[in-house]
């Protein structure tokens, strides 16, 4: 089964990512891609601690899961790949063996130098300019929070649609 769904989220594994995607997917996996939670087998055992028994977290280098995106792909289990920035899944995109043809904006949280765009997403010019980015690539953006709820596009996200 390929990867199902390609996701950041900067709260990284948590409730909605394994409880919200993670069940209606049926995950077996997730790809965790931080360079500095890579390096961390603490950090690595805090964000184990959130996901059940059956499911597999792999702890990967943005450069290690570009290069590996096929292994990924050919696992037989439902897979999320989930970055922790706009940055790390636009790296991924440029460099994965593999072209990625989805993304889902699922939570960037609130910081000095963010304007709000939706209430689970907080965007700067330069990430703005990354999801653009993403889509010139082809990649269909959109933000959506849980499996349930409304999906935006890309052009909507970016002008701030309510929700």
């Amino acid at each position: 089964m390929p990867v199902a769904l390609y996701r950041i989220d900067d709260r990284l594994i948590h409730g909605q990512v394994v409880v919200g995607w993670g069940q209606p997917l049926n995950l077996g996996f997730i790809v965790l891609i931080d360079d500095v939670v890579a390096e961390s087998e603490w950090e690595q055992e805090l964000y184990r601690l959130g996901v059940p028994p059956n499911m597999e977290v792999y702890f990967v280098s943005t450069a290690d899961a570009a290069r590996d995106i096929d292994k990924y792909m050919a696992d037989r289990r439902t897979g999320m790949i989930l970055t922790g920035s706009v940055e790390a899944m636009l790296t991924l995109a440029r460099t994965a063996v593999r072209p990625i043809t989805a993304v889902n904006v699922g939570g960037i949280h609130h910081r000095e130098d963010r304007t709000q765009k939706l209430r689970y997403v907080f965007l700067n010019e330069s990430e703005e300019q990354a999801l653009r980015d993403m889509a010139e690539l082809g990649i269909v953006v959109t933000a959506q929070d849980l499996p349930s709820a409304t999906a935006h596009s890309l052009e909507a996200l970016l002008r701030g649609c309510a929700s």
